[in-house]
């Protein structure tokens, strides 16, 4: 049975219902007419049809407002600088902490010291695009949006200087921070490469491209190792939690469990810690109830919006099978992250001349299938026109 793996919502938003549409009080406005219709009469006739999405949104919505408070075992991820704060939802408690210690966010500051620089000297680089070893991966005309100030200017100094000034307290104070010995290795080359860079590109008032992939290629190996005891704090963070929940949960509950993992678009796919907390999960649930949910930004309360979207996907889950009992390929897309309509698009558009009826095949007759994986439409009668 098809359930729903991941709930997008609209562009930069989460929540948006993929059944329900945006109801409407009134018709704004009315198609051509034929000459003998009432304006007036068509008005209401539609707003009247528009009532029932009306209503229908009124009833789903408190449906959702109402199984909220019933769903468990959640358990809800917000991903973060510090590797992620866990929640656990079960039989009305809630726990909530960051299982990671902070070797990840360690490992992980330090590496982001060359995207530090970038950010800074990007919009002052030069439009042309050098032979360089990574250079034909460049996009041309992402280049042109990001150098949008170019390289005729020394604005990036103070800025520069300033994150360099961040970049010489923390290598002065390394020693101290009782990191790994190789963690704390990696981590003096690539501050003292940066330093470098940032030393020689003020002295010369000018870089480009070359010179900061001069810099950051002798970081080839020093990024990986932080990036590797990053992964490993994690995984040792998350781990001893989620067995830990596992044994409080209760073998008898533990195979409904639900996880969702909250995270903007850049880290969703996959998310490093739906990697993790899917070996814990029930292997014949595991693929349906691990939510990956994108969102624009992290949430002001990210338990509210991963409740409020479980909520949608699991009534949807119900809904789907129940609305449509015969066509799994609309019950599927109900419960699944496609919008409803999205199939009849398909299949429009991979064969305009269907027929607006959908036709089912005879009893115990299989369905044709056609382009867009439809279980109901048909190709018309000449093969040529489907």
């Amino acid at each position: 049975m098809t359930t729903r793996r991941q709930f997008v919502g609209g562009v930069g938003t989460v929540g948006a219902v993929t059944f329900l549409g945006g109801g409407r009080a009134a018709a704004a406005e009315t198609s051509a007419a034929d000459p003998g219709t009432d304006p007036a009469r068509q008005l209401r006739a539609r707003n009247a049809i528009f009532a029932i999405d009306a209503d229908t949104q009124t009833h789903y919505d408190a449906l959702r407002a109402e199984l909220i408070r019933h769903l468990g075992p959640v358990v809800i991820v917000r991903n973060d600088d510090r590797g992620g704060r866990y929640t656990l939802i079960h039989n009305g408690e809630q726990e909530s902490l960051h299982p990671v210690s902070e070797v990840f966010e360690l490992a992980k500051s330090i590496a982001h010291a060359p995207l530090g620089i970038y950010s800074i000297i990007a919009p002052y680089l030069g439009r042309r695009i050098p032979e360089l070893p990574g250079s034909e991966r460049l996009d041309r005309h992402d280049v042109d949006m990001v150098a949008f100030k170019g390289p005729g200017t020394t604005d990036w100094v103070a800025p520069l200087q300033s994150f360099a000034a961040t970049l010489t307290v923390a290598r002065r104070q390394l020693g101290d921070a009782d990191m790994p010995s190789e963690l704390e290795a990696s981590s003096t080359r690539i501050l003292d490469a940066s330093l470098g860079f940032v030393e020689e590109s003020v002295r010369r008032r000018s870089f480009d491209m070359t010179s900061f992939e001069n810099y950051t290629s002798r970081l080839t190996d020093d990024i990986p190792t932080n990036l590797e005891h990053a992964a490993r704090a994690q995984i040792e963070g998350v781990e001893a939690l989620m067995t830990r929940w596992r044994d409080k949960v209760g073998a008898a509950d533990w195979p409904g469990l639900y996880v969702v993992v909250l995270s903007i678009w850049t880290t969703s796919a996959p998310n490093q810690n739906s990697i993790i907390v899917k070996r814990f999960m029930d292997p014949a649930t595991a693929d349906s109830h691990l939510i990956d949910l994108q969102t624009a930004q992290p949430p002001a309360d990210p338990i509210h919006v991963a409740l409020d979207n479980l909520a949608r996907i699991v009534q949807d889950n119900v809904a789907a099978e129940l609305v449509f009992p015969l066509d799994h390929r609309l019950a599927d897309a109900l419960k699944g992250p496609a919008d409803l309509v999205a199939p009849a698009i398909l299949t429009r558009l991979a064969c305009p001349y269907r027929t607006g009826t959908a036709t089912r095949s005879t009893a115990g007759a299989s369905p044709r299938p056609d382009p867009a994986g439809s279980r109901s439409s048909h190709a018309a009668s000449d093969p040529a026109r489907g």
